[in-house]
């Protein structure tokens, strides 16, 4: 009977190795398989700098698919090393056994029709999933990243290569809970102080997309009411709407269309509301 329910036991976890490795080459099977480094860098003047910050929303969990793949020469990222690279998705680089489709590249290959052709972007990530806004404040160090610090550290990169434009800011989901939602709106106000107190710019615009109303929670309604009624004292403040978007199936995450949409979105938002 041992011998069985060993045996039994043993199947079972090859069962379950097969099945996490099956899943795992689902959600990497279009990921990008090497870098294309930029072979010529434009002068800083024609370098749009956009920092996209927050938690796992905004970092992309969606399933990347061959239309994702699509570079433009004139999209910028960074690697680990932080040299400037083609952009591709996944953008985001700190949960490489999580990361998915972002909006990040949507964002940027639209923004595109909207500005010259001599002018580029240069998305610099810095979101974490997970992290609170409140460890955003803190400097915390959240799965090894120090969250104020590397936004720091991606200012000056871009400050480098480029003109700081912008943030595009998805947060919230962590804070959607009695013991902090009631205080968020106030934290967004620290917090975004600091990023303009850090990239030197008091008038910089940051864009925020709402949470997914597909988690049918009053939590995260009441996080995206404390979105709104930020928006409303800070004239640099726009907030991107989410209510028709699909999750994954997890209830938490945007889904691959939902994450091109949102990009369209902040893009087409920024253009009509800080590009005149």
């Amino acid at each position: 009977m041992r011998r069985i329910t060993i045996l039994v036991f043993a199947l079972t976890a090859i069962l379950f190795t097969a099945g996490k490795k099956k899943e795992e080459d689902n959600r990497t099977r279009y990921f990008p398989k090497y870098e294309l480094k930029a072979e010529q860098i434009p002068e800083k003047k024609n370098v749009w700098v956009f920092l996209l910050a927050g938690q796992s929303n905004m970092a992309g969990r969606a399933f990347i698919e061959p239309q994702d793949t699509i570079p433009n020469e004139r999209v910028l990222t960074i690697n680990m090393n932080n040299e400037i690279i083609i952009a591709k998705e996944p953008v985001h680089i700190y949960q490489p056994t999580l990361n998915g489709l972002g909006c990040g590249l949507s964002f940027g290959k639209t923004l595109l029709e909207f500005i010259p052709d001599s002018v580029s972007i240069l998305l610099l990530p810095t979101a974490v999933g997970g992290s609170s806004i409140s460890q955003w404040i803190e400097d915390s160090v959240f799965r090894n990243i120090s969250l104020l610090s590397n936004f720091e550290e991606k200012v000056e990169i871009g400050k480098q290569y480029g003109q700081i434009k912008g943030v595009l800011w998805h947060q919230g989901e962590r804070d959607a809970n009695k013991n902090a939602y009631d205080k968020y709106k106030v934290r967004l106000n620290v917090l975004f102080g600091l990023f303009r107190q850090i990239t030197c710019n008091d008038r910089l615009p940051i864009l925020i997309g709402e949470l997914g109303s597909f988690s049918g929670k009053d939590s995260w309604d009441r996080i995206n009411q404390q979105i709104h009624a930020y928006a409303l004292e800070d004239s640099l403040v726009r907030v991107i709407s989410t209510s028709d978007l699909k999750d994954t199936g997890d209830k938490v995450h945007f889904d691959s269309e939902s994450q091109r949409i949102l990009g369209i979105r902040f893009a087409n938002t920024y253009k009509k509301e800080f590009m005149h």
